[in-house]
């Protein structure tokens, strides 16, 4: 009968040593498990190839992501925060060809016809800020730009009833934000500017059409605007 008390004793002994040891393998497993339920690391440029590259974003794609954060946001605080976030969920190429994209929507524009139009709906007070008035005109999406494109007097029905400076400097950093956030790295050091070449560097000298001591000729540019706000 001890015998028998004996083996029960040892095998209950056995099954607390078997069951302890599983136990902690299991508690292990489940620490290691649980360490992987983090936020997924920044992508690291180190880690994979990625070159310099003159590619521009699909514009489509481009378009239609400013008008989300038309449709999402009513001021640009807001929409400078919604297109960070939305091109921190692209590839890190797709964020660079937004940003040139971006440079050649602003080479395009950057046209007598347009600086004229800027100087007139500020009432000569946006002289300095031709750079950043182009980033709000394309911040309004592709039917604003290319109508004001085409007709400086579509600004008309973009802007308010008195003269106002308008200008977007935050949009023209939303690409460079996103990359940083998402590499670490500056967009700049992943530009090929040899073959990209639509850049401030590359503007054309312009041949002004029109002359801010000669009203008449800015009107000639935009009556409709030079009638509804040159107060001068």
């Amino acid at each position: 009968m001890r015998h028998h008390y004996f083996f029960i004793s040892f095998f209950l002994l056995l099954s607390v040593v078997d069951y302890s040891q599983n136990s902690n393998v299991k508690s292990d497993e489940l620490l290691t498990s649980t360490d992987s339920i983090e936020a997924a690391p920044r992508i690291n440029l180190d880690s994979i190839h990625l070159d310099p590259t003159s590619e521009m974003l699909d514009e489509e794609s481009y378009w239609k992501i400013i008008e989300s954060s038309l449709k999402e946001t009513t001021n640009q605080e807001d929409q400078e925060i919604f297109l960070t976030a939305e091109l921190e969920k692209l590839s890190p190429k797709e964020v660079i060809g937004f940003r040139l994209r971006t440079d050649k929507l602003l080479f395009d524009s950057y046209t007598s016809n347009l600086w004229c139009a800027n100087y007139v709906i500020s009432n000569g007070a946006a002289d300095d800020s031709f750079d950043y008035f182009r980033c709000w005109l394309i911040s309004r999406g592709k039917e604003a730009y290319y109508k004001t494109q085409e007709n400086p007097d579509n600004l008309v029905n973009l802007v308010g009833n008195e003269p106002q400076a308008y200008d977007f400097e935050g949009f023209w950093y939303v690409a460079n934000n996103a990359f940083k956030n998402l590499t670490h790295k500056e967009v700049e050091s992943y530009v090929d500017y040899e073959k990209f070449t639509t850049t401030d560097v590359h503007y054309p000298i312009l041949e002004f059409n029109w002359n801010v001591d000669d009203p008449k000729t800015m009107e000639k540019v935009c009556p409709v605007l030079f009638k509804k706000f040159w107060k001068k």
